[in-house]
């Protein structure tokens, strides 16, 4: 989407808005931090310049590639040429067979056992969680999802010293391997912009530092809003913030894995006001932050999105055309699986749906291999004129990796198909049965109790 050239220009335009006017650092020790390793004071007091060279030193300690695993002997290298990896998203609302509600503690483990069952979802978002202390969710949902995947666990944050309850508990799920080297939890924040980080975003930064712990540097600028309306401003916005982002995080701990994230970025419908999450431009802007992360060396996030709050046609509509776009992007993290309603709401029966969505769009990305082998010229002069290959020994042999075949998705002919023979009825059938399924407990009694213990803990020390 960018040309070289363009590209440039955001780059230099980026970083001349870091020098002048530079980025607001609400953290007075990390100004002082800062101001020490090169910056310069900006025009207010907790204003910071990053100098071009500052930026660019500190940006080169950020790796290109690093690990995300899972607690199945996942391991996978995240790099700039994507992959691409498929999670879920950040919510405050559940939708389900019983309705529409906000998040509690046992939605969001009903979710979490949902996902740990489908095969093309590798990681499990937090969400708030309607019935726990606003300070206590972030710790709280980390045990909660852990009792109920074994998949990547990247959670959300609500303060500074939750950071430090959940670095606790990654040591706990990490078992005897050091977090460095098998990351079983991310984390991340926004710059709340334009061009502001604030102390509980720094405090993350801070609490969470010196262990190796990825963290998603989020610029979520909203075109016409915090953002110049136009797209190519939008970028250069959402490119500063988290240039210095990432600047900080690498003065906080060098070589922290830093995850570029311009991919969440909105577009205000000027005429409402609504926050669009589904529209093309929101594509344009994931595909530019792809394209300026692979600029940088840095690995890329991006978020795929619908506007609707139904399974419906425009949700297919959106997911499938943000999911096949961001992944030919080459976006090594995409989040999104089960989320409608502008990334307000999850739902157990979307991510079944998405699930099938992400099948085909890997499937598609896998293309097909062309070869004397696979054309099978002495197969096709054997079976000659008007025969078939219904017998033939390559059929048997590659018609399993040849064609996908989905789990879900209806292929029926209407006098053999039933009622139930939908999409979506399917969907909500597949989670009743995985939701009522006695499964084997994920974690040890051991990691159980100690999971708990530090729950307790950070409920007393934390208001």
């Amino acid at each position: 989407m960018l040309s070289d050239h363009d590209r440039e220009l955001i780059d230099n335009a980026a970083k001349s808005l870091l020098e002048n006017p530079g980025v607001r650092v609400e953290d007075e020790q990390l100004v002082s931090a800062l101001l020490s390793r090169g910056a310069k004071p900006g025009g207010g007091p907790m204003d910071v310049r990053f100098p071009r060279a500052m930026v660019e030193e500190y940006l080169g300690m950020a790796p290109e590639s690093f690990p995300i695993a899972d607690r199945r002997g996942n391991i996978w290298t995240v790099t700039p040429e994507g992959g691409p990896l498929f999670w879920t998203g950040a919510a405050l609302f559940y939708s389900d067979r019983e309705g529409f509600r906000h998040i509690k503690t046992k939605d969001l483990g009903n979710f979490a056992k949902v996902i740990d069952s489908l095969s093309e979802v590798d990681a499990v978002v937090g969400t708030s969680l309607e019935d726990v202390k606003p300070s206590h969710r972030d710790f709280v949902g980390l045990r909660i999802m852990a009792e109920n995947t074994s998949k990547h666990l990247r959670t959300l944050s609500f303060t500074p010293k939750g950071g430090e309850a959940m670095v606790e508990m990654g040591k706990v799920l990490a078992g005897e391997r050091n977090l460095r080297d098998y990351p079983v939890f991310s984390v991340g924040f926004t710059a709340h912009g334009p061009l502001r980080w604030t102390s509980l975003a720094l405090g993350l930064f801070k609490a969470t530092a010196g262990h190796g712990v990825p963290c998603t540097v989020n610029g979520e600028p909203m075109s016409g809003a915090t953002a110049p309306v136009t797209v190519a401003g939008t970028v250069t916005v959402g490119t500063a913030e988290i240039l210095s982002g990432i600047v900080i995080n690498q003065v906080m701990e060098q070589g922290r894995p830093c995850f570029f994230n311009l991919g969440f970025a909105h577009v205000m419908d000027m005429r409402s006001g609504f926050a669009v999450t589904g529209g093309p431009e929101n594509i344009m802007l994931a595909v530019a932050g792809a394209e300026m992360a692979r600029y940088y060396h840095l690995p890329s996030v991006s978020w795929m999105c619908t506007d609707s709050l139904h399974f419906d046609s425009q949700n297919a509509l959106e997911k499938a055309m943000a999911a096949l776009a961001h992944a030919q992007a080459k976006v090594s993290v995409i989040w999104g699986v089960g989320q409608l309603e502008s990334e307000k709401t999850i739902s157990p029966v979307q991510a079944v749906i998405d699930n099938e969505i992400v099948g085909m769009t890997r499937k598609y990305l896998l293309g097909f291999e062309v070869n004397d082998e696979t054309i099978s010229l002495d197969e096709i002069r054997k079976v000659g004129i008007t025969g078939d290959y219904l017998q033939s020994e390559k059929t048997f042999k590659y018609f399993r990796g040849s064609v996908f075949e989905p789990r879900f998705l209806v292929r029926k002919q209407r006098s053999s198909a039933g009622e139930r023979d939908t999409l979506k009825h399917r969907a909500v059938d597949y989670v009743d049965n995985i939701i009522a399924e006695e499964k084997e407990p994920i974690l040890s009694e051991e990691q159980k109790r100690e999971l708990k213990r530090i729950e307790n803990k950070y409920r007393e020390l934390i208001p």
